[in-house]
């Protein structure tokens, strides 16, 4: 079974990190509720922690949506002091205020016709969360120090790596632009809690760093990769694609030893812990390992299949009891059974 891997080009606004794996099943999960709403033009929240990929899961809705062929447009909102992200977002007139000597449009514009991903939303001020709501309203946009609008067809997907309910019950942000804001919601959990992903990711991440260094078949060794494995990684995708960066620069040879990843001691109980305890699955082992001998197709999804049929059986068909036998949320259970096929839509 091969991992779903989803490929882009950066832009000089894009987030370091160039790849997205899905390999771990709970990662995997997300992507009928991804494919199943790129093709409208609902405005989406991706939430999750800084690193996690949500620019690449953003341009991935946009390459899905009939808006491909049009311009993708990134801009982080926490990048601009609050006197000129309203500027950046909305555009400005000549003259509308000191050092504006020329018109220019803004991001908004620059994205007509296509897909604006804002990142970071929760940084903006509450009087611009007031002209975003509106904008996406009445779609069009007035520049500053303009009194005329520009219409505007923009698909606007947010993100954001902080509780927005949280903030809204704060009062730090609008409740209607909340809602306005999250018709469909995706939420990328941490690597931490889907480790599957670790590995494929930092194979593809030696595979790019590897050959700019002129080692082309640099790889971790076992020890290295447990190292890998066991780690917390609070940085995410891009702490990973740093640490196998820095280890293709420092490793003498093509083999990378965990002294070259640089990685702190006090990190791996938090991943460890989060995984629980796994030693009753022991008994186990050499029935799976004679199966993955014995080359038996689509082995995952067949595994995944029956644990999700079993612990829904013996949940009596309850899909909270299911969630928690299984140690996943509500959301993730309700997908697996709808591709099983035992629940509907």
């Amino acid at each position: 079974m091969r991992d779903t891997i989803l490929k882009f080009e950066v832009s000089a606004l894009a987030i370091r990190a160039r790849t997205f794996i899905f390999s771990d099943p709970r990662s995997k999960a997300l992507l009928p509720l991804i494919e199943r709403t790129a093709p409208s033009d609902a405005t989406i929240m991706i939430t999750g922690e800084t690193g996690t990929g949500k620019e690449l899961v953003a341009r991935h809705v946009h390459q899905l949506s009939g808006r491909a062929d049009r311009p993708f447009v990134a801009v982080n909102c926490g990048a601009f002091s609050e006197t000129l992200v309203e500027s950046e977002l909305f555009g400005h007139e000549r003259g509308a205020f000191t050092g504006a000597h020329n018109a220019r449009e803004g991001w908004f514009e620059a994205a007509n016709g296509g897909t604006l991903f804002l990142d970071e939303v929760g940084d903006l001020p509450q009087p611009l969360q007031v002209k975003l709501l509106r904008v996406l309203q009445e779609r069009e946009v007035v520049r500053l120090g303009a009194r005329r609008p520009v219409s505007l067809d923009v698909r606007l997907i947010a993100a954001t790596n902080v509780d927005l309910r949280a903030a809204v019950e704060a009062g730090r942000f609008r409740e209607d632009l909340y809602y306005r804001l999250g018709v469909v919601t995706l939420p990328l959990l941490p690597l931490r809690e889907r480790p599957a992903d670790i590995l494929p990711l930092a194979r593809h991440f030696l595979g790019v760093y590897g050959e700019k260094a002129g080692s082309a078949a640099i790889e971790l060794s076992p020890d290295a990769e447990d190292v890998a494995f066991r780690y917390a990684w609070p940085g995410n995708i891009r702490e990973l694609e740093n640490v196998i960066q820095r280890a293709t620069l420092v490793a003498p040879g093509k083999l990378i030893e965990p002294e070259h990843l640089g990685l702190s001691n006090d990190r791996y109980a938090t991943v460890t812990e989060a995984r629980g305890d796994l030693q009753g699955l022991e008994h186990v082992r050499s029935t799976l390992s004679q199966l993955i001998a014995a080359g038996e197709p689509e082995l995952l999804d067949r595994l995944i299949d029956l644990a999700v049929r079993e612990a829904y059986a013996q949940s009596n068909e309850n899909q909270v009891r299911t969630a928690q036998a299984l140690g996943v949320t509500r959301n993730v259970i309700r997908t697996y059974l709808k591709n099983a096929g035992l629940i509907g839509d």
